[in-house]
């Protein structure tokens, strides 16, 4: 069975951004991982946000879409009530919308690792109890 990777925003920015402290770390585990990447819309809209007016690091992004290295195959509108039920539990972290939406991407993919910077995936859970699979940096 494959095993999917679901990306996440940092990974993404720490990918595109040569000067990034986690730049080498995130180019030597995709090293690893084979295509596609999962994540969500909102990944990729914090990652052009964040990624500013750099017209290359969008082109990248855009091309990694294109091509089929990244998908987003997940549907907001189909998963609302998960996702406020995770964002709910969580409000105390807090829960981003992007990271709600990953978790309950690692929910819908059985077999599932999150790519991730963020310390917070850590503490969440899913399917409730479940301890969510990482490609995380050891810090």
């Amino acid at each position: 069975m494959k095993r999917h990777v679901i990306i996440d925003t940092g990974v993404l920015v720490a990918l595109l951004n040569k000067k990034d402290t986690y730049h080498q770390w995130a180019v030597n585990q995709l090293k690893n991982i084979q295509p596609p990447l999962l994540t969500c819309d909102a990944v990729i809209s914090e990652t052009s946000f964040l990624c500013g007016r750099q017209q290359q690091s969008i082109a990248v992004i855009f091309n990694y879409l294109k091509s089929g290295v990244i998908e987003t195959p997940f549907y907001f509108a189909t998963e609302h009530e998960a996702i406020e039920k995770l964002m709910l539990k969580y409000c105390n972290v807090p829960m981003s919308f992007a990271d709600a939406c990953l978790v309950r991407m690692s929910e819908q993919h059985k077999n599932s690792s999150v790519f991730t910077l963020d310390s917070d995936f850590l503490h969440y859970r899913k399917n409730g109890s479940d301890v969510i699979s990482l490609i995380y940096p050891e810090k």
